[in-house]
């Protein structure tokens, strides 16, 4: 069974890559591994070396710090622990970040401009309450 820190740098290693787009094939290449090892990594059934850590976080470019983001003491954050976090009023679904479409709509929200990205979100706030 996966050490629930595994999982944790796993899930934070997906994000960022589907955040710049990456498939799970560029980025192997980027660190000279196979695919497969990055799947994984993604799923924390293997552990990341800290070597490997340290060539990943170059080819994402993110400190090695930002896959150990969001976890409190020595275990991860819940998803459920996101939620007076985010302003949920109920537990979000779990592994929402893990989501592509997630991912996708991340990504292309921040390519927007500033006063679009304003309305799409003022949009989804009145949708959002209608319901």
């Amino acid at each position: 069974m996966a050490h629930p820190i595994d999982i944790h740098v796993g899930r934070r290693l997906r994000q960022r890559r589907r955040l710049l787009g990456l498939t799970q094939e560029k980025l192997a290449q980027a660190v000279d591994i196979r695919f497969q090892q990055i799947q994984k990594y993604e799923s924390g059934s293997n552990r990341v070396s800290a070597s490997r850590l340290w060539s990943l976080s170059k080819a994402l470019d993110v400190s090695i710090s930002y896959f150990f983001e969001g976890m409190n003491g020595a275990e991860p954050k819940l998803d459920m622990d996101l939620r007076s976090e985010y302003g949920f009023s109920e537990a979000p679904a779990e592994g929402l970040l893990d989501e592509k479409e997630t991912m996708d709509l991340v990504r292309y929200y921040y390519r927007l401009d500033e006063e679009p990205r304003r309305r799409l979100l003022d949009l989804a706030r009145a949708l959002s309450s209608e319901s």
